[in-house]
């Protein structure tokens, strides 16, 4: 058994070369192989979002509070809340971010696949992101 006490992982900055605007990323959890599963407490700020992307094991999205958008590539743009949970399956491109004007979190659950939960891909445009 292994506990990790808060406050014994710091947040991070969500990189600029995947995200746009003020993202925060607290990790919740990341075995050691052969687990594969990872997990974190992700924060937008009002506007912030990720770039296109995809997951080779999928993703799982729990909203914890705020409001959000998330789209799948070719499909509309959808209004997430706190307590909705959203799949996403392998490689399917999307994604997922507060709404212009309120701030967003969700715990992210997802798969490495050969070390890597994901697939970075180029950025949401603002044309993109307006809907």
């Amino acid at each position: 058994m292994e506990i990790t006490r808060i406050g014994t992982q710091p947040s991070g900055t969500g990189p600029a070369a995947y995200f746009t605007c003020t993202v925060r990323v607290d990790p919740l959890f990341s075995p050691p192989d052969p687990a594969r599963v990872a997990m974190a407490l992700v924060t937008f700020e009002p506007a912030a979002r990720t770039a296109w992307h995809t997951h080779p094991l999928g993703q799982t999205l729990i909203v914890t509070a705020g409001c959000g958008w998330v789209q799948r590539e070719g499909g509309p743009r959808e209004d997430i809340h706190p307590g909705d949970v959203v799949y996403f399956p392998p490689g399917e491109k999307h994604w997922h971010g507060a709404t212009a004007t309120t701030a967003m979190s969700h715990i992210a659950i997802q798969e490495k696949l050969n070390g890597s939960p994901v697939d970075w891909m180029e950025h949401v445009t603002d044309a993109q992101y307006a809907g």
